[in-house]
């Protein structure tokens, strides 16, 4: 997982200029990610947030950060924080919207994120065509622990590390090491970008998971790749809906 002090230079496919949020400090994008969350809907009043560690793990920074975040978007009304046993950081019941300017900075680098997801689409669909024959029991074995976790995942935080297993296991059951860097890098750049999306919809999208999974078990290479495609290229709706939309609109691109 990528940490705001990992940034370095772009992704060997992603040739564009300098992208906005790496003028952003680390505090400054955990607010920005969780407030657009809010604002487009995906985190709704009252939804209690993932921990200070699952968090700080779900959006790569350290959880130092991830207080310093919180503690600001108390400050702005965003979140509020409940003490005792059944406490945390929740989404504010009537949140502020709009308040945290660093949003702008995602705003400003949706053409490089389409850009990603088209890279890495290109990337994942050679290896689910190529994992399809050379991904062993042990990798498929692997890919349903995956699944089980996200099933069972209570939380974003929790689905998001399990599905990004899910797809290194993919990628590594294609058998291309060098090709795997090129992903990993641009997989790295991507989930900078990552939001927090609504359980319902993540459940969804695990079941696709599964006939992913199913594909790969009985050889259809065909199958396979054109899956993890339609899987993928969703990215380009719902990891930036609402901004050419309307932020009340829903998330089911």
């Amino acid at each position: 997982m990528a940490t705001q002090d990992d940034i370095g230079a772009p992704s060997p496919l992603t040739s564009s200029a300098l992208a906005a949020i790496r003028r952003t400090s680390a505090v400054d994008t955990v607010r920005a990610r969780i407030s657009l969350a809010v604002d487009l809907g995906l985190l709704a009043p009252g939804e209690r947030l993932p921990n200070v560690q699952a968090t700080a793990a779900a959006l790569g920074v350290g959880e130092i950060t991830v207080r310093r975040a919180f503690t600001a978007l108390e400050r702005e009304g965003v979140v509020q924080r409940r003490p005792g046993r059944s406490g945390g950081t929740f989404v504010a019941d009537q949140p502020r919207r709009q308040t945290v300017a660093e949003v702008a900075a995602y705003q400003q680098d949706s053409e490089r994120v389409h850009r990603l997801i088209d890279e890495r689409v290109v990337l994942e669909v050679g290896f689910a065509h190529l994992a399809a024959d050379r991904l062993d029991q042990a990798g498929l074995d692997g890919l349903d622990r995956c699944i089980k976790e996200m099933d069972e995942a209570e939380s974003w935080a929790e689905f998001h590390a399990a599905d990004e297993r899910f797809h290194v296991g993919i990628a590594r059951g294609a058998g291309m090491p060098s090709a795997l860097v090129m992903y990993e890098r641009v997989v790295k750049e991507l989930y900078l970008y990552f939001l927090p999306y609504p359980m319902s919809y993540l459940r969804c999208s695990n079941d696709e998971h599964k006939h992913i999974r199913a594909a790969l078990a009985t050889h259809d290479a065909a199958l396979a790749a054109r899956l993890i495609k339609e899987h993928i290229a969703q990215l380009h709706q719902t990891m930036y809906v609402g901004f050419a939309h309307s932020a009340d609109q829903d998330i089911d691109g």
